[in-house]
């Protein structure tokens, strides 16, 4: 076989998007809606859902828990996948609140559902720094896959 065979093709690179979020409470529904319709326009229902629900909840952790308020939402969509990183002014990494079984309180369950939507694949990083209006601190981050990706 040619040495050449054996160099896998790689994968087509992903399609970027990004919208920019104030701190008002708006943010967390437009953010929701646009990932919601980016990947419906790209035929990922099937990530429509949990992918809404994760952005959702990662804006929302960035306008209300993050110094200075101003965040930055990148949305990067594959064939078959679709990674969305939350970039904020804090460096400080987000924390899990412990919740009792029998708790109704509102808020503290945005990272424990983050963490089960997504089986897992999601984390934190500093911010690589783009200059504004990107903010500078850290970004939080999901990938989400359909059926059959790895």
């Amino acid at each position: 076989m040619p040495e050449y065979a054996r160099v896998p093709v790689p994968a087509p690179s992903p399609t970027t998007y990004t919208l920019f979020c104030p701190p008002h409470d708006t943010s967390p529904a437009i953010a929701r809606d646009f990932v919601a319709t980016v990947l419906r326009a790209r035929r990922l229902d099937a990530l429509v859902d949990a992918a809404a629900l994760c952005t959702s909840e990662l804006v929302t952790n960035a306008c209300v828990h993050a110094k200075g308020g101003n965040s930055a939402l990148w949305l990067a969509v594959g064939a078959r996948s679709v990674r969305v990183l939350v970039f904020d002014e804090d460096e400080k990494p987000p924390v899990a609140r412990e919740s009792a079984a029998d708790a109704w309180d509102e808020g503290g369950r945005g990272l424990h559902l983050v963490h089960t939507l997504t089986e897992g694949r999601w984390g934190t990083a500093p911010a690589v720094p783009h200059g504004p209006p990107y903010p500078d601190g850290k970004a939080v981050w999901f990938d989400l896959g359909a059926p059959g990706w790895t």
